[in-house]
């Protein structure tokens, strides 16, 4: 298991926005405090404040703060793998009429971990992680598929994962 601090792509849960005006304004201490911690996820306070200026207790303010806004995330990063979820796949998403619905809809299941709005060929990309094939076919014929309005699915099964990193968020 590895701890990531995960800068959110995410829209704000709060308000159901991303992008846009919503969006936070990130000064450099911030996104100095996220290199830190995605360097280290469970790095001390008093350490990341040493590195980036503040006292701990203003950076634990600032932490919070970006957690509070949805900026970012401290979580567990597992490899499915070792937690017995051994087949992952991509799956494209064609729609007929409104995105919304089918969208909240593939969100609310579990097993989709990632669900994209997309231009192009695909109108949503959804990375579903489950226990096994026959899981992977429950999900995607008898539930995504199910979707009144989705018109087609094309699956990526993933064979070998060769690189997941988290570290966009300060680019």
């Amino acid at each position: 298991m590895q701890s990531e601090v995960v800068a959110s792509r995410s829209a704000d849960s709060r308000n159901g926005t991303a992008g846009g005006s919503s969006t936070p304004t990130i000064d450099a201490v911030s996104l100095a405090i996220i290199e830190q911690l995605q360097e280290d996820g469970r790095r001390p306070y008093a350490a990341i404040g040493k590195a980036v200026g503040l006292s701990e207790a203003a950076v634990r303010q600032r932490v919070q703060k970006l957690l509070d806004q949805g900026v970012m995330q401290i979580v567990a990063v597992t490899d499915p793998l070792t937690v017995g979820l051994r087949r992952q796949a991509m799956v494209g998403i064609r729609v007929e009429g409104d995105l919304d619905p089918v969208a909240d809809a593939v969100t609310a299941m579990a097993e989709c971990e990632y669900v994209v709005m997309t231009a192009g060929s695909f109108d949503l990309m959804v990375e579903i992680v489950c226990e096994d094939d026959d899981h992977l076919l429950e999900v995607i014929n008898k539930r995504i598929r199910a979707l009144p309005g989705v018109r087609s699915t094309e699956s990526f099964v993933y064979l070998k994962l060769k690189k997941q990193t988290y570290m966009w968020g300060t680019r």
